[in-house]
C-alpha cells in the first residue's frame, strides 16, 4: 500500500526552514533548528568540520550503507563594498542572476550579531530622474542595497557596523496558498530538507527497522558546489541527493509528481539506482516524471567529482523558476517522500 504523507506537515516545516537566514557560508541558526528538530526522535546526529549535520538511522545490514542528501544553504550574497552614498554593493553568493532580486527585500547580517534591513534596487531606479532606468544593466555596478537607515555616506554606514564581508539575506516571501501551490524563495532546496525531517519522523513513529544503515546529510554549501562531497562512510553503496527538479521549457519536469533525473550538467546518473526508483514508482502508482537538467549539478555528483566509489542519484520535487520566486504544490512534495518512503525500505539491486 503506497504511503500518503501529511503534506500540512511538509509545508509547516518548508515555513519554518525558509523563514531561517541560510545563504551559504551563514548556516549555523539553520543547522540548529535541524538538529533541535530531530531531537524527540533519538536520532543519532553530528556535525562535520564544515558545519553540515549528519543523522543515521541504523539498519539490519550494517555492511552496506545508503545516504541521502539534501542542502539548507541557499543563494545569498555578501556585502563587497560600502558606497560612498551609503548604500552597498553587492557580491552574489550561488548562481542566479541580478534581475531575479531587483526590489528584494534583506538582510544584513554584521558581525557583531545584529542584523539590519534594506531594499536591494538599481542605483538609476527612479524613472523621473533617470533616463536609461528600464534600460541599464542589472549587474554588480549598477545594483546597490538601500539600507533601512538614515545614512548618506560611508562613515554612517560602518558606524551601524557593517563591514565588506557581511552576509546579505534575501527575504523569502513565503506563501501557502488554498489550492496546494507554495511559493517562496529558497525552495531549493529547503523543501526537500522538509521532506526528509519528515520521513525520519515517519520511521520514528512507526518503529520501521530499515534494510540497511541509512545516513542523512543536511550539507550546507551545496550552491557553491562542494555540500555533500566528504563525510562519506566508506560503507555508503548508494547516494541519493534529493533537490529540486528544474522545470522550463523542453523540461519533462512539473509541479505536480516527482523528477527522476537521468543526467544532468555534471553527467549522467547512475541508470541502475535510476531505473530501481522508476520501478518503485511505479509498483506504488506514485507520479514521476524523468528529465535531463542540462545546467545543473548536485551533492550527489560533487561526491563523484571528489572521487568516491558509490551509486548516485538524484530526484526531488518539481520546482518552478529555480533560482529566482520559486513555487511547487504539495503533490509534488507528497510524491516525492513517497518514493524516499519505499526507496530507503527496498532493497538495494545487483547493477
Amino acid at each position: 500500500m503506497t504511503y500518503q504523507p501529511d503534506t500540512d506537515e511538509t509545508k509547516k516545516l518548508i515555513q519554518q526552514l525558509v523563514s531561517i537566514p541560510s545563504p551559504s557560508g551563514y548556516t549555523n541558526e539553520v543547522i540548529a533548528f535541524v538538529e533541535e528538530y530531530l531531537k524527540p526522535y533519538n536520532v543519532e546526529t553530528k556535525r562535520n568540520r564544515k558545519g553540515g549535520l549528519i543523522a543515521t538511522l541504523p539498519g539490519k545490514n550494517d555492511k552496506e550503507h545508503r545516504m541521502l542528501t539534501a542542502h539548507v544553504d541557499t543563494l545569498g550574497a555578501m556585502v563587497k563594498e560600502v558606497k560612498s552614498n551609503g548604500r552597498l554593493r553587492l557580491d552574489l553568493i550561488g548562481g542566479y542572476h541580478y534581475n531575479s532580486i531587483e526590489g528584494e527585500y534583506c538582510q544584513i547580517h554584521t558581525t557583531s550579531g545584529k542584523t539590519i534591513t534594506g531594499t536591494i534596487l538599481m542605483h538609476q531606479t527612479s524613472v523621473h530622474v533617470y533616463r536609461d532606468a528600464g534600460k541599464a544593466d542589472r549587474n554588480q555596478v549598477n545594483m546597490e542595497v538601500r539600507i533601512d537607515a538614515k545614512v548618506t555616506n560611508e562613515k554612517q554606514v560602518r558606524a551601524l557596523g557593517i563591514e565588506v564581508g557581511d552576509f546579505v539575506s534575501l527575504d523569502p516571501r513565503v506563501e501557502m496558498c488554498d489550492n496546494g501551490f507554495i511559493k517562496s524563495r529558497h525552495l531549493d532546496d529547503k523543501a526537500s530538507v522538509a521532506i526528509l525531517l519528515q520521513l525520519i519522523q515517519e520511521i520514528h513513529s512507526k518503529k520501521i527497522m530499515l534494510p540497511y544503515t541509512t545516513h542523512f546529510l543536511i550539507s550546507n554549501n551545496e550552491e557553491i558546489g562542494y555540500g555533500g562531497n566528504s563525510n562519506i562512510p566508506e560503507e555508503t553503496v548508494e547516494y541519493l541527493a534529493v533537490d529540486m527538479g528544474a522545470m522550463g521549457d523542453g523540461q519533462s519536469t512539473d509541479e505536480y509528481t516527482v523528477s527522476i533525473c537521468a543526467k544532468d550538467g555534471s553527467g549522467p546518473y547512475h541508470v541502475g539506482l535510476r531505473n530501481s526508483l522508476v520501478e518503485l514508482a511505479k509498483q506504488h502508482n506514485i507520479a514521476y516524471k524523468l528529465d535531463i537538467y542540462p545546467y545543473y549539478s548536485s551533492d550527489a555528483s560533487a561526491a563523484i567529482k571528489a572521487g568516491h566509489d558509490i551509486i548516485h542519484g538524484l530526484i526531488g520535487p518539481g520546482i518552478d523558476s529555480s533560482h529566482a520566486f520559486e513555487r511547487t504544490h504539495e503533490e509534488s512534495l507528497a510524491c516525492t517522500l513517497q518514493l524516499l518512503y519505499h526507496y530507503v525500505q527496498s532493497e538495494m539491486q545487483s547493477y
